[in-house]
């Protein structure tokens, strides 16, 4: 794999820099990607891979020849209560418009807006920032008591974190913390839900009453924060979600990403 590059989105996270420094350690080739196009020397490079936000991938993955996994939109919509912990529904953003009381509202697979409880759908963006037809989940309102990202591979925990408490910050490897063993017993319960084969999945302890484990999302793992996961771990999923679209199988090109065709000036 050491014909493998890395590239990376101008926009510098921790993440990055921890997925950088694993792949070079490796002896994979890293580049930075300076602006929003690639370079006419680096389009269609063989053996490229990508970690980026979601916009950014959009922009260079098509010249750069890869694909990228990532769950269904509609994926969490789709468990079982008994996974979620809540009623989730997956539908448009002009439908969310209409309700009328408050409720947790996010873009599925992108930042299209802010994922965020929202008082009513009267406070959702209007036709004139996000179009009618833009896809969203719509989530009763839970609170967490642990929040938990775990990167997946082929099924498998590689590698997890724990990143809130309470809803607060707090980090921590999953090995260091004393529910490690509920949080792989809940994971393994996600086999056969419709997840691609290299992906991110937030599960969290619910609090209060309903304590019990649930789903909070599904993630790109090409766009996703590592928090305190092992980087190695890490890159090894990331690699294999953003990877040239050749690689793909069949089965695994039901979960990629539409990439839009970019369309350069001569």
């Amino acid at each position: 794999m050491t014909n493998r590059t890395l590239f990376l989105s101008p926009r510098v996270t921790a993440t990055g820099h921890a997925l950088a420094d694993t792949a070079r350690r490796r002896s994979l080739h890293v580049e930075t990607l300076r602006d929003w196009r690639v370079p006419d020397s680096r389009r269609g490079r063989a053996g490229a891979s990508l970690y980026a936000g979601p916009l950014f991938a959009d922009a260079v993955a098509g010249e750069l020849g890869l694909g990228l996994l990532e769950a269904p939109q509609d994926w969490l919509a789709r468990l079982p209560r008994e996974l979620t912990g809540r009623e989730v529904e997956f539908t448009t953003l002009a439908a969310a418009r209409q309700l009328r009381r408050p409720a947790f509202v996010k873009p599925p697979n992108d930042k299209s807006f802010p994922a965020r409880v929202y008082p009513d759908g009267s406070r959702l963006p209007g036709p004139d920032a996000v179009d009618d037809d833009t896809a969203v989940l719509v989530s009763d309102i839970v609170a967490f008591a642990a929040e938990f990202r775990l990167f997946l591979l082929d099924g498998e925990v590689r590698t997890g974190s724990r990143y809130a408490t309470g809803g607060d910050l707090d980090v921590a490897p999953l090995e260091q913390d004393p529910r490690r063993a509920e949080v792989l017993d809940f994971a393994a319960r996600l086999a056969g839900t419709g997840l691609p084969s290299a992906v991110v999945v937030d599960v969290g302890l619910l609090a209060g009453a309903d304590s019990g484990w649930a789903v909070i999302e599904a993630n790109a793992a090409w766009g996703s924060g590592h928090y305190a996961c092992d980087p190695d771990a890490a890159l090894d999923v990331v690699l294999r979600a953003a990877r040239p679209a050749a690689e793909f199988t069949a089965a695994e090109r039901g979960f990629l990403r539409p990439v839009p065709t970019v369309v350069r000036a001569p």
